[in-house]
């Protein structure tokens, strides 16, 4: 084997370590109960998503920056606000926010599809080349207004918005089926983690859950 073989096998054997380390110390101690949410946090290499500066933070109990003014979000919430999801595996996912594609990654590992959207082409396009060198083909790429989401594909079975709007935008819940779960940011410095799921076909027809405090950058929209 060659020294860069060595080099890079040793590298993907730490951060094997330092992901299960991730998983136990960040995930399970704070009530991430789902196994198929921990199975795919296990699963997919984080360290791949993040800029090269950041590889050996990658695991860290952190967000990180991924250009564009963006970050990528701290694994415990990325874990969080899946796990509200209740993804079981036939779901069509709308993703808000693709950033550095690692929430895309797994969403794609737990649902049938997913549709993400990006204002940012750097970062969609990037993401993109990630995900489809890494395999995946379950996922549709936008690049456009998140709050507007995708009219075309809707309904959606489950919506992740990964930046915070001031306010719920309303094509998003318009866009969810019946039944379907919206977990989302809210807010401008004050940001509240909330899970939606709408009852009925009016906008109205919906239960707000308030989660947890939270701090994401905010969502950036095409509206003056």
């Amino acid at each position: 084997m060659s020294t860069n073989g060595r080099a890079s096998e040793d590298l993907e054997a730490r951060m094997a370590r330092l992901r299960e380390e991730m998983v136990q110390q960040q995930l399970i101690q704070r009530g991430i109960r789902d196994e198929r949410v921990l199975a795919v946090m296990r699963k997919v290499p984080r360290h791949r998503f993040v800029p090269p500066e950041y590889v050996y933070a990658a695991y860290d109990d952190g967000p990180l920056p991924i250009g564009a003014g963006q970050t990528i979000s701290q694994p415990y919430i990325v874990a969080l606000m899946t796990e509200l999801l209740h993804l079981q595996g036939p779901e069509k996912v709308l993703e808000v926010g693709t950033g550095s594609g690692y929430q895309t990654a797994i969403l794609a590992e737990l649902a049938r599809e997913v549709y993400t959207v990006e204002l940012e082409l750097e970062l969609l396009e990037r993401a993109r080349r990630l995900l489809a060198s890494m395999g995946y083909t379950n996922i549709y790429f936008r690049h456009g207004d998140g709050s507007e989401g995708w009219p075309e594909a809707a309904p959606f079975d489950a919506i992740i918005v990964t930046a915070a709007p001031p306010e719920v935008p309303p094509a998003l819940i318009e866009q969810l089926r019946v039944g379907g779960r919206l977990v989302i940011p809210v807010g401008t410095w004050d940001q509240d983690l909330q899970l939606i799921v709408k009852h009925g076909p009016e906008p109205t027809d919906c239960t707000v859950q308030s989660i947890t405090p939270v701090r994401f950058v905010p969502l950036r929209t095409r509206r003056p």
